[in-house]
């Protein structure tokens, strides 16, 4: 037999900077030689960390967070149950700790330590700086996942956001887009949708009946001004390390169509504004998508298609997607496909299914002379994995079955999120919720000016022009890149973008 430790520090060689995923573990023995590492350089080529519940993949995911904002790379992590918050604060410094004693086994050098965080929260829902996105750059395919509706009801929601674009009425909060459905639904407004189509009353009832139980569900926090800027997910520290921007979601766990399709929001806004940058010595931002599940459960096939389409092409943007979930049966194939860097900790064989799910799991991994897969992965402890990442060249590594190393940060929850989530600058940039005129105010101006009688003129008067359709060209007196600047941040200019991409998820619509 080939000489284990020998193989696996061969397979998981690195020249350059690398994330430590642990000591490989032959026949019960850890072989602190055998080093197990993802090239950073490979970490944007997305990953899956897997596993039965309490077999450690949130604390992989939080040395994973630690070690990329070591290296200067912002990450996005989702706090589901509010124990990553714990990344704030330095952890156990004691030796005989957990932390401590999974070091000394590794031989490791252990440095209790805390990180940059940033406490964010969806529209302020719980502790955490708010985020919050307007309906119109959300989008009608991910307003139409949050609703559960169908594909008939969903592209009734593009009908009617081409509608709100062409019109220019801005779609900010949820009460606009109850407004902007009665309105095409009365008497006056059936007539503005007849030459494309048309909506149907019942396809309205139920998008309305729905938008109720979204408005009390999460929703008539989230969406709204001021916009949430993707940019503040992608900051660097005084010290160099990244920030990691951690989002609780413990106040909304019983939301997970709210706070999955949300991510999901984050991602595609994430595609639309980051520029390419082809291969990069480190990810411009790593995103960990948590309860991955929950993202794929009802989805249509366009959505599912859009979600495969942004992880693909993300990469080149510079930013590495994480899905994090119980076992990969939980992800789409095709998504599947996309995640080069897999971290399988152990699953549970008690049903049938889980003896499917068993079976299906093994084929994905790369065959090993060290192991008899499937007896791997339902026999490993706590913070054990099966693993195969990419290397330097991009070809997959050996499978090995790796002990991981402890965080270095808190395991538990962090003190006092709240207050300092409300230090932060973000606080002062998010914290205030405004309320700008929109396509409700609009509409409402529409229907009063159209019920007043018109006023008889003093004097026969020319008839009036319509106004040009056209969006009006930059100044170009200016000097170039200053005028396009200008004519993008105008309210014409942020119109045109929307027109003509409307997230990830309307570009890539097209493209289907």
């Amino acid at each position: 037999m080939t000489d284990f430790t020998a193989a696996i520090a061969a397979g998981y060689a690195v020249d350059g900077p690398a994330i430590d995923l642990g000591r490989g573990v032959h026949d019960g023995a850890v072989h602190p030689e055998a080093v197990v590492r993802i090239p950073l350089a490979m970490t944007n080529r997305h990953g899956l960390i897997a596993g039965a519940t309490g077999t450690g993949k949130t604390k992989t995911l939080q040395g994973m967070a630690e070690q990329l904002s070591a290296h200067g790379v912002p990450v996005f992590v989702a706090d589901i149950k509010g124990d990553l918050s714990g990344l704030l604060h330095p952890g156990d410094p004691a030796p005989d700790g957990v932390a401590g004693k999974r070091s000394a086994e590794l031989g490791i050098t252990y440095a209790p330590t805390g990180f940059p965080v940033e406490f964010l929260s969806i529209g302020g829902i719980g502790p955490g700086v708010p985020v919050r996105m307007t309906v119109s750059d959300f989008g009608p395919q991910l307003i139409a996942k949050i609703l559960g509706a169908n594909e008939t009801q969903e592209s009734s929601l593009a009908l009617v956001f081409h509608y709100a674009d062409q019109m220019g009425l801005g779609l900010l909060d949820l009460s606009d887009l109850r407004a902007l459905l009665t309105f095409l639904d009365s008497k006056d407004g059936k007539t503005e949708l007849e030459g494309i189509g048309g909506l149907a009353k019942a396809t309205v009832g139920v998008l309305l009946r729905e938008l109720v139980q979204l408005e009390t569900g999460g929703g008539t926090e989230f969406f709204g001004e001021p916009q949430f800027d993707i940019a503040d997910l992608m900051r660097t520290a005084p010290d160099g390390r990244g920030v990691i921007s951690c989002l609780e979601l413990a106040a909304v766990q019983d939301k997970p169509h709210l706070f999955s399709t949300v991510l999901m929001g984050l991602l595609a806004e994430l595609f639309e504004t980051l520029p390419e940058e082809g291969d990069l010595d480190k990810p411009k931002l790593a995103f960990f998508f948590d309860e991955a599940h929950l993202l794929f459960r009802d989805a249509s096939k366009d959505f599912v298609a859009a979600v495969t389409q942004t992880v693909r092409l993300i990469r080149s943007k510079g930013v590495g997607v994480y899905f994090v979930t119980q076992t990969p049966k939980d992800v789409p194939g095709d998504v599947l496909g996309q995640l080069g860097n897999r971290v399988q900790h152990a699953l549970r064989a008690f049903t049938p299914d889980d003896e499917k799910a068993l079976r299906a799991t093994v084929k994905t991994f790369p065959k090993s002379e060290f192991y008899d897969t499937a007896e791997l992965l339902t026999s490993m402890g706590i913070g054990e994995a099966a693993i195969t990442v990419l290397d330097e060249r991009g070809v997959p590594t050996p499978l090995v079955h790796s002990r991981l190393p402890a965080p270095r940060s808190r395991m538990d929850p962090a003190d006092d999120i709240d207050a300092a989530a409300k230090a932060s600058p973000l606080f002062a940039k998010y914290g205030t919720r405004q309320d700008g005129a929109s396509a409700r105010e609009q509409l409402t101006e529409r229907v009063r000016e159209a019920a007043e009688p018109p006023a008889e003129p003093a004097e026969p008067a020319e008839a009036p022009q319509p106004k040009p359709k056209r969006i009006p060209p930059p100044d170009f007196s200016k000097p170039g890149p200053e005028a396009i600047g200008d004519y993008l941040r105008s309210r014409e200019g942020q119109k045109l973008q929307r027109e003509v991409v409307r997230g990830a998820f309307g570009v890539l619509r097209k493209m289907l």
